[in-house]
């Protein structure tokens, strides 16, 4: 009896992840601040389907998979929409609400979004921003992120403000990863083994596997960080 309810729960367990792993990749929600109200509300319901399925006995598991597949056509179809009709993205997804505009805090805005001040501060320091005399426009996002936008003398000064020589950028390229080399990255930038081996020996590491991470970026070489770097 006992052997039999842990292979019962173990298949439930195993069709449920993979059920919902497929619906989301069909709605196709990679980050959690790509999240929507409409999909918050989702996750939750999936979560309880699937709840319902292992934990109630008198809920199979193949009635839940079909109100998967049927919940997981409505968002694709959800997503369709708002894709193709622009003007259902503010009904389902919401719109972004401008909270600073021209330095001043629009309290209408403030008091439609249910956000007080300390909410407001705090995520404003998120974004390294302390004091609201510092930005000229702040956006609320549908996620419930916000985008700033500080006022010019409160801005990081770039190379052109300073005018500093232009650099070239470079992107990084891992080669190696908790004691793995990654063979198909070394080869894309014209090394191979005997190379990185070479690299590796000339900072007084004998083994790939004592190095923790390791990357190769054109205009500063390789990086090489240790196992046991403190």
């Amino acid at each position: 009896m006992f052997k039999s309810s842990i292979f019962q729960l173990t298949v439930e367990l195993t069709i449920g992840f993979f059920a919902l792993f497929a619906v989301t990749k069909l709605t196709r929600k990679s980050q959690i601040n790509q999240i929507t109200p409409f999909d918050f509300i989702s996750a939750i319901v999936l979560g309880e389907l699937l709840g319902n399925a292992i934990y109630d006995e008198k809920v199979k598991i193949w009635t839940i998979i079909y109100a998967l597949i049927v919940w997981g056509t409505l968002m694709f179809i959800i997503e369709k929409i708002t894709q193709k009709f622009r003007r259902t993205r503010k009904l389902l997804e919401g719109e972004p609400a401008i909270i600073v505009r021209n330095g001043k805090i629009d309290f209408n805005v403030i008091k439609k979004e249910k956000l007080d001040i300390n909410e407001l501060l705090s995520l404003l320091r998120q974004k390294d921003a302390f004091s609201i005399r510092e930005i000229e426009f702040a956006i609320l996002e549908q996620s419930g992120n916000i985008s700033v936008l500080k006022k010019s003398k409160y801005e990081t000064p770039t190379i052109e403000d300073l005018n500093l020589p232009l650099k070239g950028v470079y992107l990084p390229i891992t080669l190696i990863l908790d004691g793995e080399i990654l063979r198909d990255h070394l080869y894309a930038i014209g090394f191979d083994e005997a190379w990185l081996l070479n690299q590796i020996h000339m900072i007084g590491i004998q083994n790939v596997e004592d190095i923790f991470y390791a990357d190769w970026k054109q205009d500063e070489g390789i990086h090489i960080v240790s196992r046991n770097s403190s």
